[in-house]
């Protein structure tokens, strides 16, 4: 398209906004109020129209200001995945696009799977970044992610374009247990085997129908299997593989587990009874379970963090290879880009051993296949998880105040119980996982295995450590595979105590 073209279609676009806006401003907003949507619109479509690289826009919602995110690069258009996504990139996605904060950040494709290929994956954003693609991830392109992980957002809708009551889209609405009146019968159907299909439900005898997938995972799906005595869930999808793609089967949407319920009654969905449900997708939209009776369960060991926890101060100089994988605070890199000397600058870090032990009855394997790993030159062996572990540090009022960014994982057997062999091994190329019965262990004095607290000011905080935070890998229970602590942190030590076991 010729410049020429392009200025008369932004004109276009402007003087359409503009009427719009001037409509919708009658009676209820102010001329200033007008005159702010207007270039906040207006200049939203210009960027879009201009295809300029790091443009972003939101794709499936029922309003332009909700769905999932795809960014621009090189002149096309991919997709988010939603690997370490939280309020704090929601809220910049949300302010790049012009609106006024964030309301929801989405996870597992809730506006439907990703149509278009991932661009960006373990996105680690500060906060005060301007732009998504002014935050740290792992490169263009690179990632590990299934359609059905599409990150998205829902954004305060612009003064005026809120909802009514009336045609309030399903996500804003509250979310129910079966009322103890009310029986939800389950069963699969469609599958290869008994273990495995769509899920299907019924309300008191009536007829079956399906789920839609609106945020479906390993906790939904867990608590199915248990429901139905098929032990665990191995995966949880959301595909019309096993059948059920239409959309008017549907019989339940909004289904959200915590993950330890018995049945499906006991967990939350949008009121069933209204007769029409709201499901982002047509296609591929169908909650499906595998099931298993073997499964790992991975158990964190907070003795060892209160036993070794303590800091350092440590020359960038010496952590360059950590620095290569986003494992200090972005202060770091300005530093490193603004000042010469940054090689001399100290980075103050809160260091300490974590432990996974795997309790299961089965090898916790890595999520992607061994053709996927990826080969680190500062580390010399393959890294099979993009993301292991989590570690974060809040202050009293719950606001994370720092982060660890250990983005790549090499999972082996460090330590077995007496009698057990090791079997995984990172070295040569090794199969990696860990062993029932062993565990794998990143001492403290490894590389990324540290929370950068450099500009955190004294006092006392609270730490979480997680492993397989996102529940990418099945697992029995994620009840024990936190922990959460008191942190102490002064001027010349920190202390780490009182640590107990939660969910990530």
């Amino acid at each position: 398209m010729s410049s020429l073209r392009i200025c008369w279609l932004i004109v276009f676009v402007s003087v359409c906004l503009v009427q719009l806006i001037s409509t919708q401003s009658v009676g209820h907003r102010s001329l200033d109020e007008a005159r702010s949507e207007r270039q906040r619109l207006v200049q939203k479509y210009i960027k879009t129209l201009n295809k300029e690289e790091g443009a972003i826009r939101l794709v499936g919602g029922d309003a332009e200001y909700e769905g999932n995110i795809e960014v621009l690069h090189n002149n096309k258009w991919g997709s988010v995945c939603d690997d370490e996504w939280d309020m704090v990139e929601g809220r910049i996605v949300c302010e790049q696009l012009g609106y006024a904060g964030v309301r929801k950040v989405t996870h597992s494709g809730y506006f439907g799977p990703a149509k278009r290929r991932f661009w960006m994956d373990n996105i680690f954003c500060e906060g005060h970044e301007k732009e998504l693609t002014h935050c740290h991830f792992d490169g263009w392109g690179v990632n590990d992610c299934e359609p059905s992980e599409a990150a998205g957002v829902i954004c305060d809708a612009p003064v005026g374009l809120e909802p009514e009551p009336e045609v309030q889209p399903e996500y804003y609405e509250p979310k129910y247990r079966v009322h103890y009146t009310h029986k939800m019968d389950v069963r699969l159907r469609g599958g290869r085997h008994h273990k495995e299909g769509r899920v299907e439900v019924r309300i008191n005898n009536g007829k079956w129908g399906t789920i839609c997938s609106d945020g479906w995972g390993l906790l939904e799906a867990n608590v199915v299997c248990r429901q139905l005595g098929l032990g665990y869930a191995r995966d949880a999808m959301q595909t019309d593989f096993f059948g059920g793609s239409d959309i008017a089967a549907h019989l339940i949407t909004g289904t959200e587990c915590y993950g330890n319920e018995t049945s499906l009654n006991d967990c939350l969905h949008h009121d069933y009874l209204r007769g029409v449900l709201s499901c982002h997708g047509s296609l591929n939209h169908v909650a499906v379970v595998i099931c298993d009776h073997l499964a790992p369960d991975l158990v964190i060991d907070y003795y060892e963090i209160e036993r070794t926890a303590h800091l350092e101060d440590r020359p960038m100089a010496l952590m360059q290879c950590a620095m290569e994988e986003n494992c200090v605070a972005n202060e770091a890199y300005e530093i490193q880009r603004d000042d010469p000397d940054w090689r001399y600058a100290t980075r103050r870090l809160l260091k300490f051993t974590a432990s996974a032990l795997n309790t299961g009855n089965i090898d916790f394997r890595p999520f992607k296949e061994k053709n996927m790993w990826e080969w680190h030159m500062c580390h010399m062996h393959y890294h099979s998880m993009e993301v292991f572990a989590t570690f974060d540090i809040f202050d009293h009022s719950g606001v994370k105040v720092a982060q660890g960014h250990k983005a790549s994982f090499c999972l082996e057997d460090s330590q077995c119980l007496p009698g057990i062999p090791k079997k995984y091994n990172c070295a040569n190329f090794g199969d990696q996982g860990i062993s029932v019965n062993c565990s794998d262990v990143y001492l403290y004095n490894l590389d990324c295995q540290w929370v950068d607290i450099t500009e955190m000011n004294t006092g006392s905080y609270t730490l979480k450590i997680a492993i397989n935070p996102e529940f990418k890998v099945a697992e029995m229970n994620f009840d024990n595979n936190a922990a959460i602590c008191n942190l102490l942190y002064t001027d010349t030590y920190a202390r780490v105590d009182n640590c107990r076991l939660v969910r990530p």
